[in-house]
């Protein structure tokens, strides 16, 4: 079967810096729903479209192709006395921004009575090249058409 709207694709990926520096290795099989539901990358959809199990392809992506341009507007500072015990640098927390939207804050660095956050994705400004290989595609579900995204083994749970 082919990539197409409404088929669950599962693939295998990595994704590396320009450099060829590995950043993840997906230890399991990622599943998405292709046909612009927002579950993968547009330009990974696009690279994909009208491919059988086994394809392989490398996608080199832009920032504004992934995940977005840093927002220095996400970074800010909180006291310490206002900080949760147990969080630790390289830890997270769940937050408002001052835009007044839910954001998770990355503990990037506690130095003295200050605690510095940023909301930006961690590959937020990278370029990135995302190798991907098709290992199967199926039709999708009208429960996950409807839902907007795979169900079961390496997707969604309800």
């Amino acid at each position: 079967m082919k990539i197409e709207k409404d088929t669950a694709v599962t693939l295998r990926y990595k994704v590396a810096d320009t450099n060829g520096k590995l950043i993840d290795v997906g230890s399991e099989p990622m599943v998405y729903l292709h046909g612009g539901y927002d579950n993968t990358f547009p330009k990974i959809e696009q690279a994909l479209q009208g491919q059988d199990p086994g394809f392989q392809v490398t996608i080199a992506l832009a920032p504004e192709d992934a995940f977005g341009e840093r927002d220095e507007a996400l970074v800010t500072t909180i006291a310490k006395s206002n900080f949760p015990p147990g969080v630790k640098v390289g830890g997270q927390l769940e937050g408002r921004g001052e835009d007044g939207q839910d954001r998770i804050f990355n503990v990037t660095k506690i130095k003295g009575p200050v605690v510095h956050l940023d909301a930006n994705h961690p590959l937020a400004g990278k370029h990135l090249k995302f190798s991907v290989t098709v290992l199967a595609v199926r039709a999708a579900t009208a429960e996950e058409i409807a839902h907007k995204h795979i169900h079961g083994e390496h997707g969604h749970h309800h």
